[in-house]
């Protein structure tokens, strides 16, 4: 498999979802108990703005801080709209009984930068600590798991493989975390996720400081080394 040091990329064989993932318009809607999970669409953009203006929800996030201006939330939005909507598997989150939206998640890096798909969500805070993050999580894992799939040989990081040195590698879904937020954490883990990797980055909001990040994995179809 080559080099396996953090910084350097080994060629692997696994599957994965079929590309061009399915466009939104033909996407199916996700319900479960409380929730109702569906394809993101441009109506969603002040809904959205709303999301990316709280600081605690932002905390989380790669760029670390709020949306100052609705355009970069709309920059944001199209990301996950034709014609890039088959570039990654991203959802909206919406109350069930009143259809309001109240976060976002799902695959929004197809690849990331270390080779695999990323998972991630975002739920507006006052609707923190209710058990909606598991209900998400859970119900989208089904249908990313549902998607048709293929053979491939991709690039990744070396320090993000699992395997016992040969060229096939079992399929893996990646969630990274800061250090400090333990209740994402406990979602990953409960949903399956299990902790493999803890990096330092650079801090985007201080470039003389670090964050350290712990990165997780899922192995979809079932929990296989």
């Amino acid at each position: 498999m080559g080099d396996k040091t953090p910084n350097n990329f080994v060629m692997v064989k696994t599957t994965l979802p079929l590309t061009p993932l399915p466009p939104n318009d033909a996407r199916m809607s996700l319900t479960t108990d409380r929730l109702l999970i569906r394809p993101l669409a441009a109506s969603d953009l002040e809904a959205m703005y709303i999301l990316r203006t709280q600081a605690e929800v932002m905390r989380w996030t790669s760029s670390g801080q709020i949306d100052m201006k609705i355009e970069e939330t709309r920059d944001k939005l199209n990301n996950f709209l034709p014609p890039n909507d088959t570039k990654t598997f991203n959802c909206a989150i919406c109350l069930k009984d009143t259809g309001e939206f109240i976060g976002m998640g799902g695959c929004h890096l197809f690849p990331a930068s270390h080779g695999w798909p990323e998972v991630g969500y975002m739920l507006r805070r006052e609707y923190w600590g209710r058990g909606l993050a598991s209900e998400f999580l859970n119900a989208w894992l089904k249908a990313w798991e549902g998607l048709p799939r293929s053979d491939r040989e991709i690039r990744v990081q070396g320090a993000m493989v699992t395997g016992n040195g040969e060229d096939v590698v079992r399929e893996h879904l990646i969630a990274i975390t800061e250090e400090a937020n333990s209740g994402s954490q406990r979602v990953l883990m409960k949903a399956g996720f299990e902790k493999f990797r803890e990096f330092d980055e650079e801090d985007v909001n201080d470039p003389t400081g670090v964050v350290k990040l712990i990165a997780f994995r899922y192995f979809p179809g079932g929990k296989t080394h």
